[in-house]
This record gives C-alpha cells, sequence and structure tokens, in this order.
C-alpha cells in the first residue's frame, strides 16, 4: 500500500463516541478514501458526554468536513445542531453530521444501511407482511422507520420494561408510523413468532461479553414460519447465537454487517458530496479485519 501523507492541506472526517476504540468505521472509510485517492483522513474522537458541546465547537473552528455519531451521543447531539433532516427528526437520532453553509446538518443513514439487504438481496412485496422487533432503544427506532418505509403491514416492537414500551408508542403519536405499529411485553413472544416474516434484534444480546446468550431460546425460534428472515443488527461474533439457531431452522439469516457497510457509504457519499463510493472496498475492508477473507 502507498503511504498516506497527512498535511496541512489533509480534510479531516470522523467519528465521535465514548468509547470509540472498539469502532470499525475509521477502517473502512479510510480503505474507501484512499482508493479514491483523496486527500481526507477518517479519525475516532473519544469524546466524553460532557464535552459533547465543546468538541462540536471545536471541530467548526479546526474545519472538519463531517463525523460519523455513535453511543452516546445520537440523541444528545441534536439540540446542538443548526439543523436535522426529516428523517432523522422522526427516528429522534442523529448518526451523520455535515458542515453545510458554516453549519452542522444531521441526518440518519442507519435506515438506509438496515434496509440496503430487504431492498436487493432479500427483495419482495412487504405490504402483507408483519416485522417483529426486539428491543426499544435507539436502533429500534431506525428499524421501525425502516419497516414502514418498506411498507409492512403489522410493526410489532417487544420489549421488558412497559414504562419504556409506553413512551416508545407514544413517541410517535404524531407520526403516520403509529398506524401500523403496536408494542408488546416479552411474554407475547411466543404468540407473535409464528406470525413473524422479519425478526430483527436491536437488543446487544449476542454481543460480547454476552457472546454465548440469544435474546431467544431455541424453541421459540423453532416457531418461525419457513421463508422468514432473522435480522441481527450485531455482526461480532458471526454468526450470533441467534443467527447461528435460525439458520439451523432454515431460516434466512442476514448479521449488522451490510448495515455497518451500507449506512458508511450512504455518509460518505453525503461528506465527499458524490454519488458513487467504492462499496465493495469499504465491506472487503471491514471482512479482513474480521477474518473472514
Amino acid at each position: 500500500m502507498s503511504k498516506v501523507l497527512i498535511t496541512g492541506k489533509t480534510k479531516l472526517l470522523g467519528v465521535i463516541g465514548h468509547p470509540v476504540e472498539h469502532s470499525r468505521s475509521p477502517l473502512m472509510h479510510n480503505a474507501a478514501l484512499a482508493h479514491l485517492k483523496l486527500d481526507y483522513v477518517y479519525l475516532p474522537f473519544p469524546i466524553a458526554p460532557e464535552n459533547l458541546e465543546i468538541a462540536i465547537a471545536g471541530f467548526a473552528a479546526i474545519g472538519v468536513v463531517g463525523f460519523s455519531v455513535t453511543i452516546p451521543h445520537k440523541q444528545a447531539i441534536i439540540p446542538l445542531l443548526s439543523e436535522i433532516t426529516p428523517l432523522a427528526q422522526t427516528i429522534g437520532a442523529v448518526n451523520t453530521v455535515s458542515r453545510q453553509n458554516n453549519k452542522w446538518v444531521g441526518t440518519n443513514t442507519d435506515i438506509e444501511g438496515f434496509i440496503a439487504p430487504l431492498q436487493t438481496t432479500y427483495k419482495q412485496d412487504w405490504s402483507q407482511k408483519v416485522a417483529i422487533i426486539l428491543g426499544n432503544g435507539g436502533a429500534a427506532r431506525a428499524v421501525v422507520a425502516g419497516c414502514h418505509q418498506l411498507g409492512f403491514a403489522k410493526i410489532h416492537v417487544v420489549g421488558r420494561n412497559v414504562q419504556r414500551l409506553q413512551e416508545f408508542r407514544n413517541s410517535w403519536s404524531n407520526s403516520p408510523i403509529s398506524e401500523n405499529l403496536q408494542v408488546d411485553q416479552w411474554e407475547e413472544l411466543s404468540k407473535l413468532i409464528p406470525q413473524a416474516n422479519l425478526l430483527v434484534n436491536t437488543t446487544p444480546i449476542g454481543m460480547y461479553p454476552k457472546v454465548d446468550e440469544s435474546p431467544l431460546s431455541v424453541e421459540e425460534i423453532t416457531n418461525l414460519p419457513t421463508g422468514a428472515i432473522a435480522y441481527d443488527l450485531i455482526y461480532i461474533p458471526k454468526p450470533t447465537q441467534f443467527l447461528e439457531q435460525a439458520e439451523k431452522q432454515g431460516v434466512i439469516a442476514i448479521d449488522g454487517l451490510e448495515m455497518l457497510v451500507q449506512q458508511g457509504v450512504a455518509a460518505l457519499k453525503i461528506w465527499l458530496q458524490q454519488e458513487t463510493v467504492p462499496v465493495e472496498v469499504m465491506r472487503q475492508a471491514l471482512r479482513e479485519d474480521l477474518g473472514l477473507g
């Protein structure tokens, strides 16, 4: 690989989070930038919540072109931005910020990332289908909006905390999404699973350090209908227990790697203001890093 020279002219991109050391985004974006022979660099910035406001002001001062936003800043950053897109407003979370006309503009490319495989590889008519979403945090919000965009007839969100479920439900009350949305307690799952055409895990169960766990029991997964899709937003380990069990069941399994790639692709297009970016280079950089060749 040719040596990358960082100079005073090099444009800055990055990702903010706390912690952020584990982020795979720099790897994926820097591979794309090198491939495009652009004088840009994408850096991880660990920013503690109490430093968020001052950090964003600093970014403006040093001319940062744009940045990704990860946990715990996706909602906290909203009041610090001049503008947020209707999509990000609907979700109530921002994962991509760009500098436009000396202002910070926030959007959310997680939806695009999530629906990409469902619009291409597994494309079908979703209008008579049922989606069941496990968890009701920030990631679940992007998934709900994505399922609505795909046209699902029914979207069930399943959680354990009754109050949080109710708050989740109420937060969509002014949106057309509320018509197809239903929240259910975890105890209802066994009744819902046989109806699921798409089952999405947005919980951290199955991710480090809970790699040996699954949000569902083997018995519950065996009740998934033939032809259903199990989708886990987690991409390490590959496969998660949840997807391994689903595959044994003969169900289509999708992990979070493609979502990570596609939300990154959408973000890079915004920052570089260009229609095409090297998707395959980004995907391959992640696959090699994860030892998948």
